[in-house]
């Protein structure tokens, strides 16, 4: 097993309650990674192209985006299908993370280019476990680009 990569992971979702349960899976899965939270679609955009107050000092380059597909003002379809288009950011994996069971969902997400579709658990100890997973298969099985690229 390889050594645990300290990743700066960037997660893209509106709701509050999500948001907190998700920072709280984080430290009682015990990962260290830097979390940045996004409230929508257009904020995930200004974000990764340092606009509207975003720049590179407040806005490094995340090394992994979870994505929510159901977000106001930009949904994660459309994120996705922007990010995946862009040269200079298409390269940063992305897991859509949501609650959508759609086939037509997963199909177009992977479609469009995203690396893993998950659907958000009902409990807080499967969202540990998932979160716990990602970190692992994520952070310490997959070689990934360098964010400086």
């Amino acid at each position: 097993m390889t050594k645990k990569k300290r990743i700066h992971i960037l997660l893209a979702e509106d709701d509050e309650d999500d948001r907190m349960l998700t920072e709280q899976a984080f430290e009682e899965g015990k990962l260290t990674n830097k979390l940045t939270f996004v409230k929508d679609g257009k904020e995930l955009m200004d974000y990764l192209f340092h606009e509207n107050g975003y720049n590179e000092s407040n806005a490094p380059k995340p090394g992994l985006i979870l994505l929510d597909l159901n977000m106001p003002k930009m949904d994660g379809r459309e994120c996705l299908k922007a990010i995946k288009s862009d040269d200079t950011i298409k390269h940063i994996p992305i897991v859509i993370l949501t609650t959508s069971k759609s086939e037509q969902d997963i199909f177009k997400s992977y479609n469009l280019g995203v690396n893993s579709f998950i659907v958000k658990p009902v409990t807080f100890s499967e969202l540990v476990n998932i979160i716990t997973q990602l970190n692992s298969y994520w952070f310490e099985i997959v070689q990934l680009p360098s964010s400086e690229t």
